[in-house]
């Protein structure tokens, strides 16, 4: 496990290297998967999420679970990450969009995965 002061210095260096070359993460073929690889997983295994299982947990157990699969009323959603306390209860969830204009149906689908109640039906 790294220390405040590791992970502060790994936040900086994605920082630093997104505002290096953002024109080139600005374009349309800099697509959500290299996003999520380059900047959204380090990010989170800097503050010490276990985002790729490196524990070795089951399933019911992850602290992350990437495309998870959630009710919102009648309709499924399949949020890129879903982040739980022990496994077992969803704390938030984090949908990784592409870096464009976010539209009416983007913002209210990211509002809904915000202020849903917790606790999975």
């Amino acid at each position: 496990m790294q220390t405040k002061e590791e992970a502060i210095i790994k936040i900086k260096s994605l920082v630093q290297r997104f505002d290096e070359q953002k024109e080139l993460y600005k374009k349309t073929d800099y697509n959500e998967t290299q996003t999520r690889r380059d900047f959204i997983d380090p990010f989170w295994k800097a503050l010490g999420w276990d985002v790729d299982n490196e524990s070795g947990y089951a399933e019911s157990y992850r602290e992350v679970i990437h495309e998870d699969r959630i009710k919102i009323g009648k309709e499924t959603k399949f949020p890129d990450y879903a982040f739980r306390l022990l496994g077992l209860k969803d704390l938030f969830f984090l949908e990784a969009i592409k870096n464009t204009k976010p539209t009416p149906d983007s913002l209210i689908y990211l509002i809904i995965f915000s202020i849903r109640e917790q606790g999975r039906g």
